[in-house]
């Protein structure tokens, strides 16, 4: 990290100078800085969502594909045939609700994680807060995910189910999915910079991170005293959060959310202060 140690005396004839080192020891968050660049945020975001639809016959409609042709398969496979349980929600809707939740996760962690990489010719030219580049990857996911909230919404009109109370939850369920994709990214980010096969294990986690988490499957299948211990897995809670809100399932996530708050919590602090320490280093190393 790079911090503004002091301003050199100039001349009225000489524009003032600044000496920029690196910071030693723990270092501070500076969050601050991400409301003096706010504007460079959402650049970047704009830039990735403009990149990723560029010379694309469907555009945004990609964004709605995705779910929808892996709730058609699940719905098939699991649904259909395994007939896995689904609290007694359609199942079209249980999963598809599910894999709204989930790609907005793995889509960001996707692309939070190759980011500062990807982005190597504007760190080594000038300063600004690198947390902004992760950050801008997120904020981008969220287009895909706001395309793909309006076909759950008729489905759910489809199938006649209504929300309750619980729907105005769900900018907070939206809100920690952020937070668990910025704590693994920013892990996965840093790291990226100086162990390049990370790009090559993301995908694999990812996919195994999918059937582990209750997206084709209700978190009701794990035994009750297994909960708490299943809540480890922060998109656990994540997902479950996120039927609950939307689909009007009677009971909250309780205990299991619980843990994953805490697991949230824990990644997104040790990410923010992990990448902080290791981004002074980012321009020699990329």
């Amino acid at each position: 990290m790079t911090v503004v140690v002091s301003e050199l005396p100039h001349s009225p004839l000489e524009l003032p100078r600044t000496i920029i080192r690196p910071s030693g020891g723990w270092v501070s968050l500076r969050l601050q800085e991400l409301w003096q660049y706010r504007e460079l945020l959402f650049f970047l975001a704009w830039r990735d969502v403009k990149v990723r639809y560029k010379q694309t016959a469907l555009g945004v409609a990609w964004a709605v594909l995705q779910p929808l042709l892996g709730m058609v398969v699940f719905t098939v496979f699991f649904g259909r045939l395994a007939r896995v349980a689904s609290d007694g929600i359609p199942y079209p809707l249980f999963s598809y609700s599910g894999l709204l939740a989930w790609h907005l996760f793995a889509y960001s962690v996707t692309e939070s994680s190759s980011s500062v990489v990807a982005n190597e010719r504007l760190i080594t030219k000038v300063y600004f807060p690198r947390l902004v580049i992760p950050m801008a990857s997120i904020l981008a996911a969220l287009v895909d995910f706001a395309a793909a909230l309006v076909l759950l919404i008729g489905l759910m009109a489809y199938y006649g189910v209504h929300p309750g109370w619980a729907i105005l939850t769900l900018p907070f369920f939206i809100v920690f999915e952020i937070a668990t994709a910025l704590g693994v990214g920013l892990w996965l980010s840093t790291l990226n910079v100086q162990y390049r096969d990370v790009r090559y294990t993301v995908p694999f986690v990812i996919q195994v991170w999918l059937f582990a988490s209750p997206v084709i499957y209700s978190s009701t299948l794990v035994p009750a005293r297994w909960r708490p211990l299943y809540g480890l897995n922060p998109m656990a809670g994540v997902i479950e959060g996120f039927r609950w809100a939307l689909l009007g399932k009677p009971r909250a996530p309780g205990v299991m959310f619980a843990v994953s708050s805490l697991v949230v919590v824990a990644l997104l602090i040790s990410g923010l202060y992990y990448f902080r320490r290791m981004e002074k280093h980012f321009a020699d190393v990329i």
